[in-house]
C-alpha cells in the first residue's frame, strides 16, 4: 500500500506579526542576519511569536548496499555493523555532538547485512540484509520501498509522541554516496560526473572507478525518471526510510534539520513527492562531498555552516542546532526597544 501524507505549507497570516516583533527587537533592523530568517521560518512552522525547541532527536537509519560489492567505496560492508556498535557504545563522531547539544539518538537497522542479537537500543526494522546490486537489477522492488517509507515515518511518529518537535536525520551504509549520486543525476539532470565524489575517502583512481561503475548502471537503466522508480532502483533502505521520516516530520509540522550529501538527496526525493515539505527544512551545512553544493544550489538552499564535514550520521545537522536555538532565543529573550527603553536607531 502506498503511504500518503498530508503536508501543507505553513499559514503565512502570522508573518507580519513575526516580522514586526523581529524588527522591533533592540538592534538595528536586519543586524542579526540569518538568525532573523531562521526565527521567521520557525515562527511560521510553529505558528507562534514565541517558538520553542523540545526534545531534539537525531535518527540514524542504517542499511547495506548491493552496489558496494563493486568496490565503489573505500570501506568494506562490514564497517556498517561495526559503526552501529560504535553508535550504541557512544563512541562515534555524532555521539559526542548529540551529548553536547542535548539530542537523543535513535539507531534503526533498516537493512544491515548482519544478524544483530536483540539489543534494546537498536530499533529493528530490517527489510532485507542489504539491497540488491543496482548494476544488474533494481535495488529493491516497489513493495520494499513502500515498507521502508512507512517504517521511516513510524519512527518519527514515535519521536513526536515523545515530545520531539525538531528532528535531524543521519545515515550509515557503505555505498550510500554512490546511491545518492544516482538519485541526484536522475532527479536533477546533473551530469553524473558532477555527482560523484570520494565518499568515505576514495583516491582519484577510486573515484574514477566509482564513476565508471555508476555510469554502467545508468547506461543499463531502462526505467523512467519518476521519483518513486528512481528511489526503488538505485536507493538504499536507509535513504528511503529517511524520505519517509522527513515526510512524516513535515506532516507533523516538525522542524527538519538536514545533514549532508546523502540526506540532501533524501530531501530532493521527498520534495519531488511533496514539494511543501521544503518549508520545514533547515539545511545544516555544505559538506565536502562532491556534488553537495550543486545539489544545495539546485534546491535553492542556504546551509548554515561550511566546515568541510563529510562524516554523515547527522553530524552536520546537529552541529548547526545551536544556531537554530539562538534564533529561537532571540525571539523569546531579546528585549524590544520599548522594553529596553532604547530609542529606535534605524
Amino acid at each position: 500500500m502506498i503511504q500518503s501524507f498530508h503536508i501543507v505549507a505553513p499559514d503565512r497570516t502570522i508573518a507580519p506579526a513575526l516580522s514586526e516583533k523581529i524588527n522591533n527587537l533592540s538592534k538595528p533592523k536586519g543586524s542579526l542576519g540569518r538568525l532573523e530568517e531562521l526565527a521567521m521560518q520557525i515562527g511560521l512552522i510553529q505558528q507562534t511569536l514565541s517558538p520553542s525547541l523540545r526534545h531534539p532527536v537525531n535518527i540514524i537509519y542504517a542499511s547495506d548496499h548491493g552496489i558496494a560489492d563493486e568496490g565503489v567505496s573505500k570501506s568494506p560492508k562490514e564497517v556498517t555493523r561495526q559503526v552501529i556498535h560504535n553508535f550504541l557504545n557512544g563512541g562515534s563522531g555524532v555521539c559526542f555532538l548529540c551529548r553536547q547539544h542535548g539530542f537523543e539518538m535513535k539507531i534503526v537497522d533498516g537493512g544491515v547485512d548482519f544478524d544483530f542479537p536483540s539489543i534494546p537500543r537498536l530499533i529493528d526494522r530490517k527489510i532485507r540484509k542489504g539491497t540488491r546490486n543496482f548494476l544488474y537489477e533494481a535495488a529493491m522492488p516497489p513493495e520494499e520501498m513502500e515498507r521502508a517509507i512507512r517504517y521511516g515515518a513510524d519512527i518519527v511518529t514515535d519521536c513526536h509522541n515523545e515530545g520531539c518537535n525538531i528532528v535531524s536525520f543521519g545515515e550509515m551504509g557503505i555505498g550510500n554516496t554512490a546511491a545518492s549520486s544516482m538519485w541526484m543525476t536522475c532527479l536533477t539532470d546533473t551530469p553524473l560526473i558532477d555527482c560523484v565524489g570520494a565518499g568515505s575517502g576514495l583516491d582519484a583512481a577510486g573515484v574514477r572507478h566509482k564513476y565508471n561503475i555508476l555510469q554502467q548502471a545508468l547506461d543499463r537503466y531502462t526505467g523512467s525518471r519518476d521519483v518513486r522508480e528512481v528511489m526503488a532502483y538505485f536507493g538504499g533502505y536507509e535513504m528511503v526510510m529517511a524520505v519517509g521520516g522527513m515526510l512524516r516530520a513535515a506532516e507533523l509540522k516538525m522542524i527538519i534539520l538536514v545533514d549532508g550529501f546523502i540526506m540532501t538527496n533524501c530531501v530532493l526525493a521527498a520534495s519531488r513527492l511533496y514539494p511543501e515539505m521544503l518549508f520545514y527544512c533547515i539545511f545544516g551545512h555544505c559538506g565536502d562531498e562532491s556534488g553537495h553544493k550543486r545539489l544545495l544550489d539546485f534546491l535553492h538552499a542556504s546551509p548554515l555552516l561550511s566546515l568541510g564535514l563529510r562524516l554523515g550520521e547527522g553530524s552536520g545537522a546537529v552541529c548547526a542546532y545551536p544556531l537554530v536555538d539562538s534564533a529561537v532565543r532571540m525571539l523569546n529573550e531579546m528585549h524590544s526597544f520599548q522594553q529596553a527603553a532604547v530609542t529606535k536607531y534605524f
